[in-house]
């Protein structure tokens, strides 16, 4: 039962994100979540909104589908984060000159399976 989630324009820039989605690649659920809630990143706390959601989503597809479904047999199989648009800004400079600023997003993505899948 594999089942998606995606955070799209989190304002993040994809590399700090990164960091974080790197660690939970290829954990079970449980183990993701532990990772996530001790984390010291930023990012850790928008990446495990997602990873519940994705959970939830994989609870109501195995429910439309009439089957149970642990939550313990439950892998995060992908995760990865794609560069959103780029808001661009400008903040003031030397002789009234104006210097662009690039405030990056994100789009988290989270994918979880089962194990015997």
């Amino acid at each position: 039962m594999e089942a998606k989630a995606i955070a799209r324009h989190v304002r993040m820039s994809p590399r700090k994100a990164r960091l974080v989605v790197d660690q939970i690649r290829g954990r079970s659920v449980n183990e993701a979540y532990a990772l996530l809630q001790f984390s010291k990143k930023g990012a850790a706390e928008t990446v495990e909104k997602t990873l519940r959601s994705a959970v939830a989503n994989a609870q109501a597809k195995a429910l439309d589908a009439g089957d149970s479904l642990d939550i313990d047999e439950l892998v995060v199989s992908e995760c990865f984060v794609d560069e959103g648009p780029s808001l661009k800004r400008w903040r003031a400079a030397a002789q009234g000159r104006p210097a662009p600023r690039r405030r990056r997003t994100s789009h988290i993505t989270v994918v979880v399976d089962t194990k015997d899948a």
